[in-house]
C-alpha cells in the first residue's frame, strides 16, 4: 500500500492583482493529520479574532469550541450535517461561532452576522499563518450546537461550524470527498463581484 501523503497540488489562486500571501494562499481542506492543536495556540487564534472590525465595536460574537478526544468534540461532531461528519472527525478542534443577534441593551444587532464574518475570516488567516488550517460548515444542527452551550439561544445565534488543524494525508478521505480536495480552486473575477457607481 502506498504510504499517505499531503496534498500535492497547488491551491493558490492566479490573481489579477498582487494579493497578499496569506490571503491568496488559505484555502480550506478536508484532510487534516492526527497532530493536535495546542491550547496557546488557539489561544492566539480565538484572539485574533477578537481583533476583527464591528459596529459600535460591539464586537458580536462569541465561540465554542471542542478538542479532539473530548466528549465536547462528539457532542459538536455530532450536530454536524451527514456529509461534513465523516471528513471533519480528523479535526484536532471543532468550534462554533455565535453571533450576537440581541445586544446588552435588548436591541436586535442585524449586522451581528456581518461582524461575525469578519471575525471568522481574521480567525482563519491567523490560523493558516501558523500552518494551521480551517474550514467552515454551514452544514449543522443550530439546535444541537446550541444545546453543546450554556448561551440563550434568544439572544446568540449559531451561524457556522468550523473544523480546525494542520493538514493531512489527502488520500484518507474517502469519495467525493478526495475529488474534491484535489480539484483546483476556483474564484469569480473583480468584474463579476464588484461595479462603479459613476
Amino acid at each position: 500500500m502506498p504510504e499517505s501523503t499531503v496534498v500535492t497540488i497547488s491551491k493558490i489562486i492566479p490573481t489579477e492583482s498582487p494579493i497578499v500571501d496569506l490571503i491568496q494562499q488559505r484555502w480550506s481542506p478536508r484532510s487534516f493529520s492526527t497532530q493536535e492543536i495546542s491550547k496557546e495556540s488557539l489561544q492566539t487564534i480565538l484572539e485574533a479574532a477578537g481583533l476583527a472590525f464591528s459596529a459600535n465595536n460591539l464586537q458580536p460574537w462569541h465561540y465554542a469550541y471542542a478538542l479532539k478526544g473530548t466528549e465536547g468534540f462528539d457532542i459538536l461532531w455530532n450536530a454536524l450535517a451527514p456529509g461534513n461528519q465523516p471528513w471533519a472527525k480528523h479535526a484536532a478542534v471543532l468550534l462554533v461561532s455565535f453571533a450576537q443577534v440581541v445586544n446588552d441593551k435588548g436591541a436586535p444587532n442585524t449586522w451581528s452576522q456581518h461582524d461575525l464574518g469578519a471575525a471568522n475570516a481574521t480567525l482563519a488567516l491567523q490560523a493558516f499563518s501558523m500552518g494551521i488550517h480551517s474550514h467552515f460548515m454551514a452544514g449543522f444542527d443550530k439546535s444541537k450546537a446550541l444545546a453543546a452551550t450554556q448561551l440563550n439561544g434568544e439572544i446568540w445565534q449559531p451561524v457556522a461550524m468550523a473544523a480546525l488543524g494542520y493538514l493531512g494525508p489527502e488520500d484518507q478521505l474517502e469519495e467525493p470527498y478526495l475529488s474534491r480536495e484535489r480539484t483546483p480552486r476556483v474564484r469569480k473575477s473583480v468584474s463579476e463581484i464588484s461595479s462603479e457607481i459613476a
